[in-house]
């Protein structure tokens, strides 16, 4: 596991897996157990206002936009409490703070004791919204895509003139960081540079922004595409950012970590595993509510691994089915292979790897020592 990043509030894990801290699990999955996934990656709408260029959502159109209705994101909670799912993260295919389910969710799932975070553009993330869930919420990350207002319009909205959707979002992520200075809250909050290799001059004032922020981190990670290459990326191209990423690390100050994800810019588009065991442990669910293994496979293509619905069934009973296991296990057997039949670097990727790795004895996952790392919950 790569070494934590040193913060003032503990130990934060972004460039790899906290399997270790979920022991118990592992030793279930290795047993053949039927297993309930530590942690849940989902979205409450498939709406979104941005057009973010680097954004997979886009290769993932098939399922209708409507939002998720308040009851049903209430009783989805309900279940995953009930068979133990120890954490959500609002991330997925949309932008969660849109659906009027957004408030109700997170504060019920802090009340079941489910650790909660997500990720938002935060345009729709005004005051009263912050104010509301601030206090319930594990982790926070505000998806900036450049630092320069310019930059970040062109490439998450409709062009260079509309920086009115940048001073947006940075009034709103201002106040978060206020109301978490000001009443002393356990929360994380940082902005995330998803990279394309062509946005290279963005990446150190991605970085001064986030210190001008004066967020906990601001994190570059590069950018996954589908198997077809539809976003086009050069993967080798990351090689020659170094230098430059390098820079923007070491820009780092008490307050604000930048933080690279070197091992995803390192392994690339290919993974050194075939069996793709991660979805048992983190699974995704679309904000449509469609139920598939991986956010990968939201796509209609992929249907042969599209559960079930969690508004037309409880969830707790899907995660019963055959038909849940089935897809877990064909993605688990040489039926299937990581490296040719899905995109590059899933969410579940180094949960993946790591498992791999225990299930071929080359590197045995060991329990967790104390002190725990933040976001323990979250994979």
């Amino acid at each position: 596991m790569s070494e934590a990043i040193q913060t003032r509030e503990g130990a934060l894990i972004l460039d790899s897996h906290k399997l270790s801290y979920h022991f118990d699990r592992v030793q279930a999955w290795e047993a053949g157990e039927r297993i309930a996934p530590v942690s849940v990656d989902m979205s409450l709408t498939r709406s979104c206002s941005a057009m973010c260029s680097f954004c997979y959502a886009m290769m993932q159109e098939s399922q209708a936009r409507s939002s998720i209705k308040t009851d049903s994101a209430l009783h989805l909670l309900d279940d995953f409490a009930s068979i133990g799912i120890r954490s959500v993260s609002l991330v997925s295919d949309g932008e969660s703070t849109l659906s009027k389910a957004y408030v109700p969710f997170i504060q019920h799932a802090s009340e079941l004791g489910i650790d909660v975070g997500n990720a938002t553009n935060a345009w729709e993330f005004g005051e009263d919204k912050i104010d509301q869930v601030l206090p319930h919420m594990t982790w926070i990350r505000f998806t900036v895509a450049a630092g320069r207002p310019e930059s970040y319009a062109d490439i998450m909205y409709k062009g260079p003139e509309h920086t009115e959707v940048f001073d947006r979002a940075m009034k709103n992520i201002k106040y978060a960081v206020a109301l978490k200075k000001r009443l002393n809250l356990p929360v994380t909050l940082g902005i995330q540079m998803v990279l394309m290799p062509h946005l290279k001059d963005e990446i150190i004032p991605f970085a001064q922004l986030g210190l001008d922020l004066g967020v906990d981190y601001a994190v570059i990670k590069h950018c996954s595409d589908d198997e077809q290459h539809t976003l086009g990326i050069d993967y080798s191209q990351y090689e020659g950012l170094h230098d430059l990423l390098t820079a923007a690390e070491d820009m780092s100050n008490e307050q604000t970590k930048v933080i690279v994800k070197w091992s995803k810019i390192r392994d690339g588009d290919k993974p050194t595993y075939s069996r793709f065991y991660g979805p048992q442990f983190l699974l995704q669910i679309s904000g449509s509510g469609l139920v598939a293994p991986s956010g990968m496979f939201f796509n209609a293509r992929y249907s042969k691994l599209h559960i079930g619905n969690f508004v037309e069934e409880r969830f707790k009973d899907i995660w019963k089915s055959e038909r849940y296991w089935r897809a877990m296990n064909y993605l688990a057997s040489p039926s299937f292979d990581a490296q040719t039949m899905m995109g590059t670097l899933p969410i579940q990727h180094y949960v993946s790897a790591a498992l791999d790795n225990h299930a071929k004895g080359i590197q045995r996952i060991q329990p967790g020592q104390d002190p725990k790392p933040m976001h323990v919950n979250f994979l």
